[in-house]
Formats: structure tokens, C-alpha cells, sequence
């Protein structure tokens, strides 16, 4: 295979970032110079749940090198980071949202949550203040699961809200749901408990906040999924000052995932002591800080159940759940264990009814957030394991109870019961296309030879699919700059997915360029018009159909400008190639010879396609348990997958790769636990397990595409799809292996400890 062609769309081209990522020519936060900027450190509280009596800072203040202390005294005039999305109970009331302020006032009220903000020449002399800093507390009560705290007695989180609820929400036609239960053949019946995770991404936030004292603001460079709706957030809401007085600025990310799309109170914190001191004021994160303080995801414990006819047709879906929140509600956690589960819940399957009942609390825990998947891998294993269930139930086969409810190719456009809009798909094609490359017909022997070596085997399926989404506010620009460079501005944000590479090759497909000669331009406030940031697999559906469209308008533009310098009419010039042509001649003009006679080309265009497209797929994984010891081994693991259009499959691959090692890792290993005093147990690497490359097989996958109706390049979002897809996969494939010793439950992560312990208490 030929990589270095100049490729069009579908084509695999190597990353353009990488030559300079790979010879250290990266731009992360930290190594942007600020000589003589002050250090900051941020004192954070040890209890979980805490009245804050007083907080002495006279010692602290007084020590070499101290610029400022910074207490809630200081930050009275700050105001609340809101949520930016919001969900409703049956009447129509709001979700509850409490002050989360930058600094906590009176309580603290999850071990983390920032009490103090030191700022000081160096580092060392930081940490020194930091420990001499007195804070009485006064212990209370803490609650840390959700189901715990709406029950009777619970620690009350918020005064705001009673019982420790957010909100009673509800989702779908309760009626339809009981009448087909009323009449159902069989109901197949599951419970789960999804432990938290965390990012643990490679580059920890950060913020150097730079003080300019000619203009009279601060330039924030952050690590971020999108500089504009921090830069809206911290001015309009936090900070309270004219958008003008900050410019913020992302250069590379190393890693977002979810958590770095929220603005968070270190940021706001950096620019205040900026404003405050007129200095440059830096703060890098540390790795337990992360754990702490940053957003986490997936806590959710819920029951499930699922009506079958006598033919085994799917009826009607149901769960019941409750989704913790944590401390406060998060920037755009509201839509995410609700709307996240709504958009899959009934995944490839034509259920004709459902209904989704979700009663949101508080608890004395970080605040939960969108995590890769967002809210859709806990849906899809309550989905994934009903179907398993219901086929262990009624003696069907797993695959042929599949088969027979998928979404069939001609009812596309297809309508959820939920009131979503699939898009496109062949969804048999895909378990034909998974079937073929796991070798079906090898399964039995390989199953055979796992038991001659005392092992369970055992395979599990997943049907998996997510829903793009995020903010089409997206205005991109292309310029053919006069030196023969193509400029294209964007309000996305790469973390990582190779945005530089998939972009130019669109445009270059375009106008028929070179993609070496094509510079993307990405996280800057200032020269960016507006964004949404990057979120919800939505990126190259937002930007890169936004770019074509500009790319169209520019075309359009030269062709005038062609005209003149071909001395024809614009009717008879046409572009092809990278030039524009007299039609039926061979006189032309190149695009990049006209911009360097014209002082440069530029257009610019509106995101003006449907940001929701509905990438599927089907995995399947195989694996060895060993009953002596409780591990589990993953021998195999395939998927077929249609992301529509495929840009570069070379992406693709590295999308799908790292999103099924997320899901793998969410699957047999990572939990983010907290004691019953709200004191998190996974608060280091040392505690929090992720995996690695021992842990893995050879990740296969095929593309079985359909391309999608709802945006002009055809394509689909599918950076969390294979994340959506490796717990069901892997836990049922777990339960299938453990199925002859009569083990039919287990809780995420699969860890050995629990399988053996289910074994021994089977025994």
C-alpha cells in the first residue's frame, strides 16, 4: 500500500503533525516560555464533606517569595461556572443547579474542591506556602453513591436541593412500554452498576494566564477541546469582564477525551491573579490533581429489562436508573447519562417501544462529565447483556436473536422510539462482515481447546452505535495566501486525532492542491470568528464540511478573478485539477499562480449540515478465563464498523484502535472508588489501573460504509464508537465463559478478584 501519493478522500496518508511532534517540536502548555512568570499551587481539601470554619493565611503570606494568597475573601465578586446544556422532569422543572464557584465559601463538599490559591516566584516556595496555610474544618457526613443519596437520611449535598436530587427525568411513551409488557412472551432482565473512570490522559490540564499591561488584558493558554466556549464561559459568567480583556489561546493537546472541554476553576483562577498582580501567573497540574479535581465519568447503576413475542421480535425496552452527578453539575453533564442512553438505548434493534427513567443525584464526589462515549457504553452493556439474557432465557442463539431484530437496510431513515433519526446503515452486513473475520466456523474447536487447558472460553457480541453531537457554531475560513500556502482557520480543536492531516486532505481533494501546502489554524479566540470546540465525534462533520463549503466559495470567487486573467467569460472558465481552464482549451491558470497575482484568495463559510450522524458497528470479543485465579485473557477482539465516508483510513485505524483499548481498559480494570467517607481509593496511577499493551490482541476491524444523508462530505463521527462497543462486548463474552458454572452477573470492571470471588460463591 502506497502512502505518500498524493491521496483524494479514502486514501491512507501518514499524519502531516507527526515529523514534528516526533522530533520535539511539540507546543504543549508547558512549554510555552513566560520568563519570570509566578508559580501557583492550590490548597484542596481532604474531606469529602467539610464546614469550613476559618482559613489562616498570616504565616503563609509572610514566607519568602509569596506574591498572593487567594481566598474565597478575594473571589467574592467571581460567579458560577454554569452547565451549558439542561435537562427537565415531567413538569417541565430545570434540573437544580447550585452555585459552583471558584473557590468553595462555607463548605467544601468533595475531597479536591479548592480552598486556597497560592501564588509565588517558584514553585518550591509555592508548596511551602500551600503546607503553612491553616485551614480549620469542621467534619461532616459525606454520601458517595447515587442510590445512597436519594435514600431517606442521606448528608444533604446543596440545601437547594431536597433529598439530594437533580432532577426526576423521564424519556419515552410509558404506556406503549407497560402495554407491551403486559402482553410480552418473555422479559429478559438485568441489573448493572457502572463504576467511575477517569481520562488519564498523557498532558494534565494547565493554564499560563499572561498579563499585558499596553492592552490591558490577558492571553490564556490552556490545553483545551475549544478556546471559545471557555473564553465565553470566563468572561460572560466567571470572571465577569468584556470578552476583549481575554484572548485565549490552545496550542497541541496532549489528550482531551471529555474532560478538557469544561472550563474549570483553576483557569478562572489564573487569569483573576493575572488581572490582580498585572504578572504572568502559571499553574501545571499534577497527576493526583486529575484524579481528584478533574471531571470524571460513567457512575450509574440502573435495571434493565426487555419484553420479547413468542417469534422472539423485541417488543419494548425499559430502565430505571439513577445517574450520580457528583458535587455539582458539570458543564455538559446534564445530557449525559440521559440523552447519552436515550440516543442508543435501543441500539441496532427495531424496538417499537421505550421508556428511560433516570433520577439524578448529588453526592460528595468530583463532579461527572463527558468521559470518550458519554454516557453510551453503560447504556449499551444494560442493552447488550438484556439481548444475551434473553437468549440464554429462551434457548435462542445469540447471533439469530440478533439477526432477527436488527434495523432492516430499507427502513432508513430510521425513527426510535425515542424520537432520534438514524441515518443510514446495513447493519446485517456488518454481523456478516464481523462473523467472517473472527473465523464463526473456528469458534467451537478454539472453544474445545480452551477447556483441554482447564480454561473457560467464551464469546460475547455487541451491536454498538453512538450518536454525533456538539455545537455546529462553526465558521471556517480558507485562504490561498500568495507564497503558495493554503490557510484554513477552524474552530475545532485536535487533542491528538491528526485534525491538521484529515482536514488538509479534504481540502486538497477540493482544490486539487498538495495537502503538505495546506496549514490548519486552530485554538486562538482572537483569530478564529466562533467554534463549538471538539466534542462528540463531531469534529471533521462540522469542520471538514464547513471547510469544503468555503472551499466551494473561494472556487467561486477566483473564477472571476480567472476570467480576467484568461480574458474569457466566467461562463466558459472551468476549475479542475488545482486550475482554472478556458473550457475546450488548454489555456489555464493555476489557483495558487492566480493568488499570487491577486495578493491572495479567501472565503469563508457557516457550518450548515446536520452535526448528528449515527456511526455502528458489531464487535466481538473472545476470551480465556482461568477459574483457578479468576483472569481473564482477551484472545480475539474484531469489529465491523460504518463510519460513512472514510476521509483517511489510517485515522480510522488509530480512532478505532484507542477507543476499543478506552473501552477495554473501562471493561476489565479501571474503577475510580471512592470509601464510604468519601475518600477517593484511585487517587494515583499506583491505584488506578489502565492497561496496556500486554492486555491487548491484535485489534481487528473492516469497514462495511454506508454514507451519511445529513452532511455534504457523507460522513460520520467515530471517535467513540468503538469505546461505545468493548464493555458489552467483553462482559458478555466474560459472562458467556462463566455461563456453564452458573455465574450470570458481574459488575464492572471485570477484575479477577470478582470473577473468582462469583466462581467461589457458585461453588
Amino acid at each position: 500500500m502506497a502512502f505518500d501519493v498524493l491521496p483524494g478522500l479514502g486514501a491512507p496518508m501518514r499524519r502531516l503533525e507527526d515529523p514534528r511532534l516526533l522530533t520535539g517540536g511539540g507546543r504543549y502548555m508547558a512549554d510555552v516560555a513566560a520568563p519570570g512568570a509566578l508559580h501557583a499551587i492550590f490548597l484542596r481539601s481532604p474531606h469529602a464533606h467539610a464546614r469550613i470554619v476559618a482559613v489562616d493565611t498570616d504565616q503563609a503570606r509572610a514566607m519568602p517569595g509569596v506574591a498572593a494568597i487567594i481566598t474565597s475573601a478575594d473571589t467574592g465578586a467571581l460567579g458560577h461556572n454554569p452547565a451549558v446544556t439542561e435537562i427537565k422532569d415531567p413538569a417541565g422543572r430545570r434540573h437544580i443547579e447550585p452555585p459552583r464557584l471558584p473557590i468553595a465559601r462555607d463548605r467544601v463538599r468533595h475531597v479536591g474542591e479548592i480552598v486556597a490559591m497560592v501564588v509565588a516566584e517558584t514553585l518550591a516556595q509555592a508548596r511551602d506556602a500551600a503546607e503553612a496555610i491553616m485551614v480549620e474544618y469542621d467534619p461532616l457526613s459525606a454520601v458517595v453513591r447515587g442510590d445512597d443519596a436519594l435514600a431517606d437520611g442521606a448528608p444533604l449535598v446543596h440545601d437547594e436541593a431536597p433529598g439530594n436530587l437533580v432532577c426526576d427525568w423521564h424519556k419515552g411513551d410509558a404506556s406503549a412500554v407497560d402495554a407491551a409488557f403486559a402482553a410480552a412472551a418473555h422479559i429478559a432482565r438485568v441489573t448493572f452498576r457502572s463504576p467511575r473512570i477517569l481520562a488519564g490522559y498523557i498532558e494534565p490540564r494547565g493554564a499560563l494566564a499572561q498579563w499585558d499591561e499596553a492592552a490591558q488584558r490577558v492571553t490564556l493558554t490552556t490545553p483545551s477541546q475549544g478556546v471559545h466556549l471557555l473564553h465565553r464561559i470566563l468572561c460572560d459568567h466567571i470572571l465577569k469582564i468584556p470578552r476583549e480583556r481575554l484572548r485565549v489561546v490552545t496550542e497541541d493537546v496532549g489528550g482531551g477525551f471529555g474532560p478538557k472541554l469544561p472550563p474549570y476553576p483553576e483557569q478562572a483562577l489564573a487569569v483573576f491573579a493575572a488581572m490582580t498582580l498585572k504578572r504572568d501567573v502559571r499553574w501545571v497540574q499534577e497527576r493526583s490533581e486529575h484524579h481528584l479535581a478533574d471531571t470524571h465519568a460513567r457512575d450509574l447503576v440502573a435495571e434493565a429489562a426487555l419484553a420479547l413475542d413468542e417469534d422472539g421480535r423485541f417488543t419494548a425496552i425499559r430502565v430505571e436508573g439513577v445517574a450520580n452527578f457528583g458535587a455539582y453539575v458539570s458543564t455538559v453533564n446534564p445530557t449525559i447519562p440521559t440523552g447519552g442512553m436515550a440516543k442508543v438505548i435501543t441500539g441496532l434493534y427495531a424496538i417499537p417501544a421505550a421508556h428511560l427513567h433516570l433520577r439524578c443525584a448529588f453526592t460528595h464526589t468530583a463532579p461527572v462529565d463527558a468521559v470518550r462515549g458519554a454516557g453510551k457504553p453503560e447504556a449499551l452493556v444494560l442493552l447488550e447483556r438484556l439481548v444475551d439474557q434473553a437468549a440464554r432465557d429462551t434457548g435462542r442463539d445469540p447471533v439469530a436473536l440478533r439477526r432477527l431484530n436488527l434495523v432492516p437496510r430499507d427502513a432508513f431513515p430510521y425513527a426510535t422510539p425515542l424520537g432520534y433519526r438514524y441515518d443510514s446503515g446495513d447493519y446485517a452486513a456488518l454481523m456478516d462482515a464481523v462473523l467472517a473475520r473472527t473465523d464463526d466456523a473456528g469458534y467451537a474447536a478454539r472453544r474445545d481447546a480452551s477447556r483441554a487447558r482447564g480454561l473457560r472460553r467464551g464469546r460475547g457480541f455487541a451491536c454498538h452505535l453512538h450518536g454525533s453531537g456538539g455545537w455546529g457554531t462553526e465558521t471556517s475560513g480558507v485562504s490561498v495566501l500568495p507564497d503558495g500556502t493554503v490557510e484554513a482557520r477552524t474552530g475545532t480543536q485536535s487533542q491528538g486525532q491528526g485534525h491538521a492531516t484529515a482536514y488538509a486532505q479534504i481540502l486538497a481533494a477540493r482544490l486539487g492542491l498538495d495537502p503538505a501546502c495546506i496549514r490548519i489554524v486552530q485554538g486562538d479566540s482572537d483569530r478564529i470568528a466562533r467554534g463549538g470546540g471538539t466534542g462528540g465525534s463531531s469534529s471533521t462533520i462540522i469542520s471538514g464540511a464547513t471547510m469544503t463549503r468555503a472551499a466551494d466559495t473561494l472556487i467561486e470567487q477566483g473564477r472571476g478573478v480567472a476570467a480576467e486573467a484568461l480574458e474569457a467569460a466566467p461562463v466558459d472558465i472551468v476549475f479542475e485539477a488545482g486550475a482554472y481552464t478556458i473550457a475546450g482549451t488548454d489555456r489555464r491558470i493555476t489557483l495558487l499562480d492566480l493568488a499570487a497575482r491577486t495578493g491572495g484568495l479567501a472565503a469563508s463559510a457557516d457550518c450548515a449540515d446536520t452535526v448528528e450522524t449515527w456511526p455502528t458497528g458489531i464487535a466481538i470479543a473472545e476470551v480465556d478465563v482461568d477459574p483457578e485465579t479468576g483472569a481473564i485473557t482477551l484472545d480475539r477482539f474484531a469489529a465491523a464498523i460504518d463510519a460513512g465516508l472514510v476521509v483517511n483510513p489510517m485515522l480510522l485505524g488509530g480512532q478505532l484502535h484507542g477507543g476499543y483499548a478506552a473501552g477495554i481498559g473501562q471493561a476489565l480494570m479501571e474503577d475510580a472508588r471512592y470509601d464510604e467517607d468519601g475518600q477517593l481509593l484511585a487517587a494515583t496511577l499506583m491505584d488506578y489501573a489502565m492497561p496496556r499493551a500486554e492486555d491487548f490482541p491484535d485489534l481487528d476491524w473492516t469497514s462495511v460504509p454506508t454514507p451519511s444523508p445529513n452532511n455534504i462530505l457523507g460522513i460520520k463521527g467515530v471517535g467513540e464508537l468503538p469505546t461505545n462497543g468493548a464493555p458489552a462486548a467483553i462482559t458478555n463474552a466474560v459472562l458467556d465463559a462463566l455461563a456453564e458454572d452458573g455465574v450470570t452477573h458481574l459488575d464492572l470492571p471485570l477484575t479477577p478478584s470478582r470473577v473468582w470471588t462469583a466462581l467461589a460463591g457458585r461453588e
